[in-house]
């Protein structure tokens, strides 16, 4: 299993948080953003911008390695490869 750590800061309308995956001997380095907007969208039930971007990333590699995860992108992006994301998201907030 991938450790996934997480630190966000506020940015101008949300989040940006840089995401380090490490899994069998090496690690990738991710940029992750979003917006308020996104954030309350995603996480009905609330939560912090930290969790839902490890849950993403526990969605992500579960269906991907983490070498093949993008390594700058928007969080809502993960829906264009992924149509099933938002809905699988909210439910787990």
């Amino acid at each position: 299993m991938a450790d996934i750590d997480v630190s966000c800061v506020t940015a101008a309308n949300g989040w940006l948080c840089q995401v380090t995956v490490a899994e069998g001997g090496s690690e990738t380095r991710h940029s992750v953003t979003f917006t308020r907007a996104d954030f309350q969208r995603l996480t009905p039930s609330g939560g912090t911008p930290q969790e839902l971007v490890r849950r993403s990333f526990e969605f992500l590699l579960a269906r991907e390695k983490k070498e093949s995860i993008l390594r700058s992108f928007a969080l809502p992006e993960i829906g264009r490869y992924f149509p099933e994301y938002e809905r699988e998201i909210r439910q787990g907030s």
